[in-house]
């Protein structure tokens, strides 16, 4: 019996050895950063595949720095928001993702983000405070609750081919006091138009029915450019008692109808048919297919690497304002996490241009952090003369940014995503000449009443 018990201690010694050494062993692995990972995080995102590599090395950096962590990244270029939406339907969703902004707030309202707000008040990190975020990149649902940030701020701008601008006679404003009125923007996107036989739309003998070259290429999305169009107006899209949609008889309607006009009276602009066969974005500058282009300050990456020689504009004014819309997707954590403080150490690092800076500087985001506008030191690191970002870059882009700008109506309508899935149907018919903004107007606005439920809370 005594042999028994004295072979028994000796065991127990020896595994305590045992257990002792491979406590030893695991602090001297996770001194190194190479101890096997606690926590696993699931991020999905889309983008181009500068995007996607930027992504790859910006987790590669976040988990040199936290070597508890690992996160397992899935890219999803196609369908995005309908296959997010599944996986929260299904109850398959990741622990954080970059959602877009109008799918945000719909998942928001449905119960499956976290409000960040909170996340961001538990962290002893000073710069994950809200405070420090520019407030239009900023999604709130409910008072004192935010589902999200923008990985990146984002506007619209317009940018011209120099040497098409050039040969035309025309010169692009690039600062807000100089910005062209309606009419002389359509006049120079006349000039800069050119049929089959060299002649712009300008010339009586003009053929409307073979365009070489458009003087401007529009590549909003329906809900980005109505929401353009009440930046320009200054009008609200929801009546007093946010439960009508103000769209009859508004000047943003009016707005409307002269981007339609732009297709349809002066031959100046694709129409969404003729848009199909002509390439997108910085590819249509190359190939000389459209002078200009009004879209988002994300083509300056594409332009950069195209090696066109191109400049930046201010929008042009309507009723008096040029404005421009801010927009963005924001990063989100889901309810479903079980590592809701990891995930959120993951998300804000989209936030931070330490982990991000590439982007920035490749002229795909803008900065979300105040101080990276603010301190010049900051702002020379991303926006001073690279291949992206010309000399005139800050007075045409960043400049209206923060005078002359409003969030797309999607941060703050609710049901803004439904109702345009009512109006842009009619919208295209105004775009393809078929119908006037007014009729489609009275058409949808029935529709989009039903499903007005005011706003939500900006503070």
């Amino acid at each position: 019996m005594k042999k028994w018990i004295g072979m028994m201690i000796l065991l127990l010694l020896a595994a305590s050895g045992v257990f002792f050494y491979l406590s030893l062993a695991d602090r001297a692995l996770e001194g190194q950063g190479i101890r096997e990972e606690s926590v696993v995080l699931r991020y999905t995102g889309w983008g181009t595949e500068l995007e996607k590599k930027a992504t790859e090395r910006l987790i590669e950096q976040f988990e040199s720095k936290h070597p508890g962590i690992r996160v397992e990244y899935t890219h999803i270029p196609d369908d995005y928001d309908l296959k997010i939406e599944k996986m929260a339907a299904e109850g398959k969703e990741p622990d954080v993702a970059m959602v877009g902004g109008l799918k945000a707030m719909k998942l928001a309202d449905d119960g499956k983000l976290k409000n960040i707000l909170e996340l961001a008040e538990a962290d002893s990190d000073a710069g994950a405070s809200l405070d420090n975020i520019l407030p239009q990149a900023i999604y709130w649902w409910e008072e004192g609750k935010a589902c999200g940030v923008n990985s990146a701020l984002e506007v619209d701008c317009l940018v011209y081919n120099k040497k098409l601008t050039q040969e035309a006679g025309v010169q692009v404003p690039s600062q807000l006091e100089d910005a062209w009125d309606w009419e002389e923007f359509v006049e120079a996107a006349q000039k800069l138009t050119i049929d089959e036989q060299g002649r712009n739309a300008l010339d009586p003998q003009f053929d409307p029915q073979h365009i070489r070259r458009y003087g401007v290429k529009i590549e909003l999305a329906d809900a980005n450019l109505v929401s353009h169009m009440y930046a320009f107006s200054q009008e609200d899209f929801l009546d007093a008692s946010g439960k009508r949609v103000n769209l009859k008889g508004t000047k943003a309607l009016e707005g409307i109808q002269k981007m339609a006009d732009l297709i349809n009276v002066y031959h100046v602009a694709p129409d969404p048919l003729e848009a199909k066969n002509l390439p997108f974005g910085a590819p249509a500058m190359e190939a000389e297919a459209a002078a200009m282009i009004w879209g988002g300050q994300w083509i300056l990456m594409n332009l950069a690497e195209t090696g066109v020689d191109f400049g930046i504009g201010v929008l042009p004014a309507m009723f008096g304002r040029s404005a421009t819309i801010s927009l963005g997707e924001p990063i989100v954590v889901f309810n479903s996490t079980s590592h809701p403080k990891e995930a959120w150490e993951f998300a804000k690092t989209f936030m931070d241009p330490a982990y991000t800076l590439e982007m920035m500087e490749s002229g795909l985001w803008m900065p979300v952090l105040k101080s990276w506008y603010e301190d010049l030191d900051l702002l020379s690191q991303w926006a001073s003369e690279n291949p992206a970002h010309p000399p005139e870059y800050q007075d045409a882009v960043i400049t209206p940014a923060f005078q002359s700008c409003q969030p797309n109506w999607g941060y703050t309508v609710k049901n803004y995503e439904r109702m345009m899935d009512i109006l842009s149907p009619l919208l295209n018919q105004v775009w393809l000449g078929e119908i006037t903004a007014a009729e489609a107007a009275d058409f949808a606005s029935d529709g989009m009443d039903q499903l007005a439920e005011g706003t939500y809370p900006r503070p």
